[in-house]
């Protein structure tokens, strides 16, 4: 009996899910990611252009990127089969992890399985009951749940109001926390925003808190060499905590990662349960990830290409009449705030040869829905041209412009 009314309960929250037109459907692709794609339905496959991949560089089938790959599976194997402190740390493990150190001036770094994992570890090592967090209120679920699974005291301010961060600063003062720290996305990624870390890291410096920035929307291609929003804004090494992921700019496979203060990566590997009881990253996924570094710190044609890109996109789809986000970051989110006519404009747009996602609660709030389009320098400007104009046409068609 009670297993009957588990699974109707499970049925009815399906079909709310469906019946609000929330429900999220994954799509087939055959072949390697980039900026076209060839993707499979009831119909056959066929070739579109990808505006909704993290794949920001253009890196995700860089021929050297896979050559590294397939040269470590000979190498060193093709899995792990154990944890970190076991027997699961290869040479290539600490390459990776002490380039990136190197790449984002950090003494030294961890891996983690995904950056969701990163964040879910890097606060309950770090901080006690006697402690505060004090959060963005747009940060990544990752770092929500992280926060949450810490025992130390949680404060939120709203996204990018520096005068309610220092609210919660004095909040967690008052409230005597020994240790203060400011947790913050660098770049927002629904919406493609820029945190003001120049104001943060001021404010930290004045409460004598700590600043922790997650940097999964920005390392690779943001910043000079691609060092992320620290170097894009300026303020460097003043950031004391940086969490990233290896699946996005830098080759786009899987992994993330915390670069830190020595110290504090020791920490981590005594106590951080993502990485005490997870396999290690795949020597395939190392190697490759190693090479994706290297290329990236020298890409500045890439990140060129790149900028001109979302200038390009950004540019006609604002002059076709559509409601975008501002913004200085590759995430372009197109405003149409009804989930349903997200999903409706996601479909058109497939069937027009473009292959977007839409994005509704409770991925973002409530009357926020949109179709959050990201560029890649794998993208070339016919196909930035051939995307404007369907978006345009689609737009028409559907009564949104």
């Amino acid at each position: 009996m009670t297993a009957s009314i588990f699974f109707a309960h499970v049925d009815r929250v399906l079909s709310e899910i469906e019946s609000e037109g929330l429900y999220k459907r994954e799509r087939s692709i055959s072949g390697p990611q980039g900026g076209r794609i060839n993707t499979v339905s009831a119909v056959g496959t066929r070739e579109v252009i990808n505006l909704c991949a993290n794949n920001y560089l253009g890196l995700a089938n860089h021929p050297e990127i896979v050559a590294a790959a397939k040269t470590a599976l000979d190498e060193f194997g093709f899995g792990m089969a154990s944890v970190r402190f076991i027997c699961g740390t290869q040479t290539l493990h600490r390459d990776l992890e002490r380039m990136i150190a190197h790449y984002l001036s950090k003494d030294d770094a961890i891996l983690f399985a995904a950056c969701f994992d990163a964040n879910g570890g890097v606060f309950d090592p770090l901080l006690g009951e006697e402690d505060a967090i004090i959060s963005d209120s747009l940060n990544h679920a990752s770092i929500i749940d992280g926060a949450r699974l810490c025992k130390a005291r949680r404060y939120r301010f709203a996204n990018g109001d520096m005068n309610e961060l220092e609210d919660r600063l004095k909040e967690a003062d008052a409230a005597g926390a020994r240790v203060k720290m400011i947790a913050t996305d660098g770049v927002f990624s629904m919406d493609g925003y820029v945190a003001n870390l120049v104001a943060i890291c001021d404010l930290a410096d004045r409460y004598s808190a700590v600043v922790m920035v997650d940097d999964c929307h920005a390392t690779g291609h943001l910043g000079e060499r691609g060092q992320g929003t620290p170097t894009l804004t300026g303020v460097g090494q003043r950031v004391d905590i940086v969490t990233g992921t290896l699946g996005k700019s830098l080759g786009g496979a899987m992994g993330g990662f915390v670069a830190a203060s020595q110290s504090v990566i020791d920490l981590l590997r005594q106590r951080a349960r993502p990485y005490l009881f997870s396999n290690s990253l795949a020597p395939a996924v190392a190697a490759g990830s190693v090479k994706a570094i290297e290329i990236a710190q020298k890409a500045d044609d890439r990140r060129r290409v790149l900028a001109l890109h979302a200038e390009r996109f950004r540019a006609g789809l604002a002059k076709a009449g559509f409601e975008l986000l501002p913004g200085q970051t590759p995430i372009i989110p197109v405003m149409l705030g009804d989930a349903k006519c997200a999903q409706k404009m996601a479909a058109a747009l497939d069937e027009r040869g473009v292959y977007v996602a839409g994005f509704f609660y409770p991925v973002v709030p409530k009357g926020r829905a949109r179709i959050r389009t990201q560029m890649s320098a794998a993208l070339t400007e016919t196909d930035i041209d051939f995307a404007i104009d369907a978006f345009k046409d689609a737009g028409v068609t559907l009564g949104l412009i």
